[in-house]
């Protein structure tokens, strides 16, 4: 029955049953009219979700990793200079990958905790009189770490360095579970995936794309084929897919973004804020620090806590598989050994985060942490008491 116990790692997240179901369908014709009628209205409703009106939304079998080669190869070439913080693991892949693409990129070191550095991008893009920088790229949400930067700060840098230099971010464990503004913010590629907000399996790179972004790639000489933007865009014009799609991740889309609407997205990310505060609640009661440095950075998705002196984060995450079942979020990078995550997003409630911050209590109880037993349940549960709102049972004796 352990495979029934919900995950607490920050992706891929819990699939609710309704999901499963969409997906759970026999081989459709990819190229039949019914599978145009479905394709078109999920591209133009995930602008919802990203926060645009003007740019595109193209979608491509992968992870978010083929997102950001794809972001990359579409809009640059080789040599290209481009500007980016590394303040978490997922910060730095995307420097590796940057680099490997034979990009100049230069890096900005940043505290693991901290996040996007605005700052010191104002500064390098102040300095950059010939403009050659010609993408900034940030991660909206590190995993690694429970940091969320501020985008719209990343914006300003280049705004009031009057610099064209586009913006790139990755939003993979943020979109659909935090509130995220790509015209707003001026962002002109958004990379996300299906397997943390939209609750699916992995297996979708899901990118907003700006008409700027967009205007960059008759340029652009980095070599691109499975990840080309123009051959999607061609196909996806006639509600179709230029190879084979991942059809039954495109139904499983359909679903979760009714999901999503039906709950409402303000109300998606209220439930998130929750999520995570009961946890950090929680946190605080154990006499435990969490890996961001402080309250605006603090994820409302994960939330990356620091194990005390003398313990091993990796020994904890294990002993909670192997003895109750459960997964928590192992470290990574810089964070290895010394902190776990618990993943907050998604399908999920305060009755099952409750669920596992039991567990995570048990576990540290077990290995001798010097915290005392029920002290961040309870902690957890005065939060979620005083902040409950009453939940509509229909009829059919479903929740609303």
């Amino acid at each position: 029955m352990t495979d029934q116990n919900p995950v607490f790692i920050p992706g891929p997240t819990n699939i609710p049953d309704r999901l499963l179901n969409a997906m759970h369908m026999q081989t459709r014709d990819h190229r039949a009219p019914d599978f145009v009628d479905t394709f078109a209205p999920v591209l133009r409703d995930c602008k919802r979700v990203f926060g645009t009106e003007s740019g595109e939304v193209i979608i491509f079998p992968a992870s978010g990793t083929g997102g950001w080669e794809a972001s990359i190869t579409n809009t640059l070439s080789p040599g290209d200079k481009v500007l980016i913080g590394r303040y978490g693991m997922f910060s730095h892949r995307w420097i590796d990958m940057c680099q490997r693409h034979g990009l100049d990129v230069q890096i900005v070191e940043c505290a693991w905790g901290s996040g996007a550095p605005a700052d010191k991008f104002a500064e390098v893009l102040l300095a950059d009189s010939n403009q050659e920088i010609k993408a900034v790229l940030a991660t909206h949400n590190e995993t690694a770490t429970g940091v969320k930067s501020d985008i719209k700060a990343v914006r300003d840098a280049l705004d009031s360095a009057h610099h064209p230099a586009m913006l790139f971010v990755d939003c993979v464990s943020s979109l659909a579970s935090m509130p995220f503004e790509m015209d707003r913010w001026g962002v002109d590629i958004a990379v996300s995936g299906s397997q943390k907000g939209f609750m699916l399996s992995t297996g979708m790179a899901i990118l907003g794309v700006s008409q700027k972004a967009l205007a960059a790639m008759e340029a652009a000489q980095l070599p691109r084929t499975f990840f080309d933007f123009r051959d999607m865009m061609a196909a996806n014009a006639s509600g179709g897919f230029p190879y084979t799609p991942p059809l039954q991740l495109i139904y499983g889309l359909r679903e979760s973004l009714d999901m999503l609407f039906e709950e409402g997205l303000d109300n998606v990310y209220a439930r998130h804020y929750r999520l995570a505060e009961g946890v950090r609640q929680a946190v605080r009661a154990w006499g435990l620090k969490l890996c961001a440095t402080s309250p605006e950075l603090y994820s409302d998705t994960v939330s990356a806590i620091y194990v005390p002196e003398g313990f091993d984060s990796n020994e904890l995450t294990a002993h909670a598989f192997n003895k109750y079942g459960i997964s928590f979020g192992i470290g990574l990078g810089e964070m290895n050994g010394k902190a776990f995550r618990i993943g907050h997003l998604g399908s999920l409630t305060d009755v099952m985060a409750l669920s596992g911050l039991a567990a995570a209590e048990m576990a540290m109880a077990d290995l001798n942490y010097p915290i005392e037993l029920g002290s961040g349940v309870r902690a957890a549960q005065n939060y979620y008491r005083s902040t409950a709102t009453k939940i509509a049972i229909d009829h059919q004796g479903g929740v609303s």
